[in-house]
């Protein structure tokens, strides 16, 4: 009997060690997370956080923009939020913006684009690496067309194989996202590979297939704890793991075509970003002083790929969507058209100062879809006073662009779509509050080729189609987040114009 109370008094002691051993664990833990992440003295104002998630699950995810403007309200145009452990600022109102964008130039360190990228690329680069690849990169894009004819006719190439490959589809409902895509990546195509693709070709179909599910896979909520907890989330399986895998794939895909240009490759006669940047490589014997080698060619070029496919892609769906919803714009968008360059010969970017109605309908396409809308995220790089207060080192900032592009002091009808908006007696009005290109040293690289590519894209649709839901089909604004704000999947109409 007393063997039998010993063993449990025992056994209760032995429970109350556990619970006391738990109980201590968990009150340190806090205790660290509280002290890692209390707000400093003058800090941005801010929701309560919750300890190691923060402010995660206090947002709509993948509407985060959205679900931002109330606390821009309730705490004005600096906000302070955590993502688990990453820690960052929102900034919104123009003047702020402008001046966020023009000091914090730094990209920070994101877990998910380091696993495969490193340090290397256009985008999320930093230091001497993004000086040396910027400055290539704007250079090449000069000397292959960027504002010149030779890269305008290539998109007036393309444009005429999108509006052949519509017409036959005879005004029967399809899916333009595909479609799109292929014109759109031709482009960026015959500046980085020196060639455009059939549109059945297998190679560029694999291409843009993997591209895709990358892009989509990437906006899972496992990528997004992938970013927050990368140290454990490494070891399990998920989506994040399908991104990783889809990407080395895509960066294979590159690097067979890099192999395949050096075998006919002339220094003097470079076609491409790949020949050109084969060039630069052979002036840098000692590859540890530069960032140019072949890992870097390869992200660039996927950078460039990307970033010059998705985002145009993604606004000229929104475009046709936007001209269905309001056929009346569509109407005076076809009109200005007949009026400057009639039904046969094709647009042309000499053409957008003459058809100021257009060029307003795509601006305003463009600030209304908000496709980017925090931005790609800056960083602190030393401990900062800005709009009065205190922003540590190694902070991320984000620009609140959907604040920007939906204020009500900047426009007059902010959650409408509304042309005028980008229009001041009858001709076009540039407008200051209006950023989806960002600015400052980061800008995007491309911005001039990507208002080339709308322009002539847009416009030649509209010059041959009258876009239409199918019947008895309600189209809706409904939004999926991938690496851009798009359209969820639906089918149009193209009817000819006679």
């Amino acid at each position: 009997m007393l063997a039998t109370v010993g063993t449990l008094v025992a056994n209760i002691c032995s429970a109350i060690h556990l619970w006391t051993l738990l109980l201590t664990l968990l009150t340190l833990l806090l205790l660290a997370d509280y002290l890692k992440n209390r707000r400093p003295k003058n800090y941005p104002p801010g929701p309560w956080r919750l300890p190691f998630v923060g402010n995660l699950f206090q947002f709509d995810y993948g509407m985060e923009h959205v679900s931002l403007l109330p606390f821009v309200k309730k705490y004005g145009n600096l906000i302070s939020l955590d993502f688990g452990h990453i820690s960052s600022v929102v900034i919104s109102g123009l003047p702020l913006i402008k001046e966020a964008l023009t000091d914090f130039s730094k990209r920070p360190s994101i877990p998910s684009r380091e696993h495969v990228f490193k340090d290397n690329g256009i985008i999320f680069s930093n230091g001497q690496k993004w000086k040396e690849q910027r400055r290539f990169t704007l250079m090449v894009l000069k000397n292959f067309g960027v504002g010149k004819k030779s890269l305008e006719q290539r998109i007036q190439e393309e444009a005429y194989h999108l509006v052949k490959a519509i017409g036959e589809e005879k005004g029967q409902p399809f899916d333009p996202h595909f479609r799109i895509n292929n014109a759109v990546s031709n482009v960026i195509c015959s500046i980085n590979f020196g060639e455009r693709f059939e549109y059945n070709d297998s190679k560029f179909q694999e291409l843009l297939k993997i591209t895709n599910e990358t892009i989509s896979s990437e906006a899972s909520m496992m990528l997004v704890l992938y970013n927050i907890l990368p140290s454990i989330m490494k070891y399990l399986p998920g989506p994040h793991q399908t991104v990783f895998r889809n990407w080395e794939r895509l960066k294979l895909i590159v690097s067979h075509m890099v192999e395949s240009h050096r075998k006919d490759w002339n220094p003097d006669e470079p076609r491409d970003f790949i020949d050109a940047f084969l060039t630069e490589m052979t002036k840098y014997p000692d590859k540890t002083t530069t960032s140019f080698n072949e890992e870097n060619l390869i992200c660039s070029c996927l950078d460039l790929f990307i970033g010059g496919t998705e985002t145009i892609s993604t606004t000229l769906r929104w475009a046709l969507l936007y001209m269905i919803l309001n056929p009346e714009v569509q109407e005076r968008v076809h009109s200005e058209i007949d009026g400057v360059i009639g039904q046969w010969r094709q647009p042309s970017t000499g053409d957008r100062d003459s058809m100021p109605y257009t060029n307003a309908v795509i601006h305003e396409v463009q600030r209304i879809s908000n496709i980017v809308p925090l931005n790609v995220p800056r960083e602190v790089t030393a401990d900062s006073a800005f709009a009065g207060f205190y922003l540590p080192k190694g902070k991320m900032i984000l620009t609140n662009l959907t604040a920007l592009h939906r204020d009500p002091k900047e426009w007059a009808t902010p959650d409408i779509f509304n042309p005028e908006h980008f229009l001041e007696n009858g001709q076009f009005k540039k407008r200051e509050s209006f950023l989806p290109f960002s600015m400052g040293k980061r800008a995007c690289p491309g911005k001039q080729l990507a208002r080339s590519e709308l322009f002539i894209f847009f416009t030649a649709l509209m010059q041959k189609f009258t876009f239409k839901a199918p019947d008895n089909e309600k189209l809706s604004l409904k939004v999926r987040i991938f690496h851009t704000v798009s359209p969820v999947s639906h089918c149009i109409c193209a009817v000819p114009r006679q």
